[in-house]
């Protein structure tokens, strides 16, 4: 079996319709089709995605419990979303920048390759805030582009997007988070990136 951990705030968790096991000890609660896990688990049987989404936290935040979430469990592969919050609170590109360099070190200390997913739009963004998130976008996108491969991009934020409108989710429920169709985007999307570097891992073991 293998083991990938999900890693982020509201978008990994599955915000509005799923709680995740951190936030409803032991299993979560809700519809489970309102997270990326569940469709990257009906996809891949065996696989197993530990869903370590919080609701609201920022990449910080995330950052702090990076060891005990997300390194210490020994997975194969982990996906690492994280920092709408962060612009959504009116933080910089380089608190978030940060924030993920860490993280990404951290994981590759620890020989676990990274899947490294763009922030996913909201509706009610600003002109400014998107501007923010694509520049954490291009940050995150350009560093895996200059990794050994083993730190993976992939453009959930496109996954996501109304067509022809990147800074709109195609289908949310509160304008704020996707629908549970568009977690399943999101896991479609993670899916063959995931594939990839878990390959690469194994090809350097």
């Amino acid at each position: 079996m293998i083991t990938i951990v999900a890693i982020g705030d509201s978008t990994t968790a599955g915000t509005p319709g799923f709680r995740s096991p951190l936030e409803a000890p032991p299993k979560g609660s809700g519809n489970v089709e309102s997270q990326y896990a569940h469709w990257l688990m009906t996809a891949h049987p065996d696989w197993r995605v530990l869903n370590r989404g919080v609701n609201g936290e920022r990449s910080d935040q995330i950052r702090a419990r990076f060891t005990r979430d997300a390194v210490q469990p020994g997975p194969d592969g982990v996906v690492i979303i994280a920092g709408v919050n962060d612009i959504y609170q009116g933080h910089d590109v380089e608190a978030v920048r940060s924030a993920l360099e860490a993280m990404y070190a951290e994981a590759r200390a620890a020989n676990i390759p990274v899947v490294a997913g763009s922030i996913i739009p909201y509706n009610t963004a600003s002109p400014e805030q998107n501007l923010r998130m694509h520049g954490v976008n291009d940050w995150i996108r350009s560093h895996a582009a200059r990794s050994d491969g083993l730190v993976a991009f992939c453009d959930t934020r496109a996954a996501v997007a109304a067509p022809g409108q990147p800074d709109r989710l195609m289908s949310s429920p509160d304008d704020l988070h996707p629908s549970p169709d568009g977690y399943r985007l999101m896991a479609s999307a993670l899916e063959p990136v995931i594939r990839t570097v878990l390959a690469k891992a194994q090809a350097l073991r």
